[in-house]
């Protein structure tokens, strides 16, 4: 791993200072959250990031965590296709682990380094509009209780927010026109922030290096993959797993207007900058004829 001299150099510089003006929207994984050092480095990447004038938004998990508070208070993790099952009391764990426990202390963190950020919670401002979500299982139409699918973004108040060099630290909670709340998933949540503002790069900080053809083989990470190319893989079982709707969070990104979505391992020490300089990671694009694509083919 490079040093932190190494890469804050005049090339490195310039290459991000492109980005100058433009959104990034982050996702940032609650299996990353318990890393300290990849959190220190992660500021550092910010304030960096901040100080050139490109613009952030961040939106984070906590999966884990909730499934911990669960546990404790004597309840069970239950998942449909991937989702939840979230119950009244769920719900209630769910809003007082991601609005509460993990926005806050993520926000503070932010804040104590000199940035300058606010925790919302997606029932603030109806920043994320949601409505019940229903999942199939064959024929049947499944109730999972209170998980939302997203009816709309409260675009002004984010573009305001990043005006005023203010970043919005987002947890994944939405409410209806009732004020019912909704537990939404994160990548969902990111992808659909990221396309409302038409971001310039949509960044999933995960606890993987990339998308790989062969997840035995670390050699065989894909460093750039299109649209077609990811529902090829998902159709012949390259991409399977958790793996399958992460990609298909991407997709709706670029089908909504960001630019490029970029795949990277947040455990690792200032991945971050070294995904914008070096192409860490898997770059995920609407066509690879995309110049975006061919820079690291």
């Amino acid at each position: 791993m490079e040093s932190k001299a190494n890469y804050l150099n005049v090339e490195t510089f310039l290459e991000i200072n492109k980005f100058k003006g433009k959104i990034f929207v982050i996702k940032y994984g609650g299996s990353i959250m318990d890393n300290k050092e990849a959190q220190h480095t992660f500021i550092d990447d910010l304030l960096l990031l901040t100080s050139i004038g490109i613009k952030i938004v961040i939106v984070h998990g906590g999966g884990p965590e909730i499934s911990k508070w669960i546990k404790k208070t004597g309840g069970e993790n239950r998942f449909v296709k991937g989702l939840r099952v979230t119950d009244k009391s769920t719900m209630e764990i769910v809003e007082m682990v991601l609005s509460g426990n993990i926005n806050k202390k993520l926000s503070s963190n932010l804040s104590r380094k000199g940035l300058t950020a606010i925790g919302l919670s997606g029932k603030d401002s109806g920043l994320i509009k949601a409505k019940k979500k229903y999942v199939y299982d064959g024929k049947d139409k499944v109730d999972i209780g209170f998980v939302g699918e997203i009816t709309g973004i409260n675009k002004e108040l984010l573009l305001n927010l990043l005006d005023n060099n203010v970043i919005p630290v987002i947890s994944p909670i939405g409410c209806d026109d009732d004020g019912n709340s909704y537990n939404i998933n994160a990548d969902y949540a990111a992808s659909f922030i990221s396309g409302t503002l038409k971001a310039e790069k949509f960044l999933i900080m995960t606890d993987v290096d990339g998308i790989y053809m062969d997840t035995k083989d670390p050699s065989s990470i894909l460093p750039c993959i299109d649209i077609d190319e990811i529902k090829e893989y998902i159709n012949s079982d390259i991409v399977t797993g958790g793996m399958i709707p992460k990609l298909e969070c991407c997709i709706n990104a670029l089908n909504k207007g960001t630019k490029s979505v970029h795949l990277i391992n947040g455990n690792k020490e200032h991945n971050l900058l070294f995904n914008i300089t070096n192409h860490i990671g898997t770059q995920i694009v609407t066509k690879r004829s995309d110049n975006l694509c061919q820079k690291i083919v």
